[in-house]
């Protein structure tokens, strides 16, 4: 699928603000409603719009470490690694990495004995690096046209 300028004026406007109806969506692109709704559609059909989600603040919901864990496993182990953190809720993310590592995990966990607990459940899998965030000075912020 051809992402356009409009495709994109929607990507952007939807991943600042996932809540638009679609008046106030097809208003700050230039279309019409209906081919707002239809341009949305087809995104999602073509799987570039992946979901519509909350950003929740971990901290407010009691998570106060987060935490990136690299992981470095042997190939016989790393299917039954990702069952065991597709099961913990603690893993908000896992990403399969080149390097050193095998794969880099980003964790939230209510304190540092929270987080001892975390990685001493997964430590039989292969080594783990753990650092602890201190804060977030670039968040995760919302994809734009890639530079040509």
């Amino acid at each position: 699928m051809e992402i356009d300028g409009k495709a994109w004026a929607l990507l952007q406007a939807i991943q600042q603000d996932g809540r638009l109806s679609l008046t106030e969506l097809a208003a700050r692109v230039g279309l019409s409603v209906p081919a707002t709704s239809e341009r949305l559609k087809r995104l999602e059909e073509a799987g570039v719009i992946r979901g519509y989600r909350a950003l929740v603040d971990p901290v407010a919901v009691g998570y106060g470490v987060q935490a990136l864990i690299g992981m470095t496993t042997p190939q016989p182990g790393k299917q039954k690694l990702l069952a065991k953190l597709a099961e913990m809720p603690e893993v908000i993310e896992c990403v399969h990495v080149t390097g050193q590592d095998s794969y880099m995990l980003r964790v939230v966990t209510r304190d540092i004995a929270h987080l001892e607990a975390l990685v001493g459940a997964i430590n039989h899998f292969g080594e783990t690096r753990t650092s602890i965030v201190m804060s977030t000075p670039i968040p995760l912020r919302p994809l734009s046209p890639p530079v040509k």
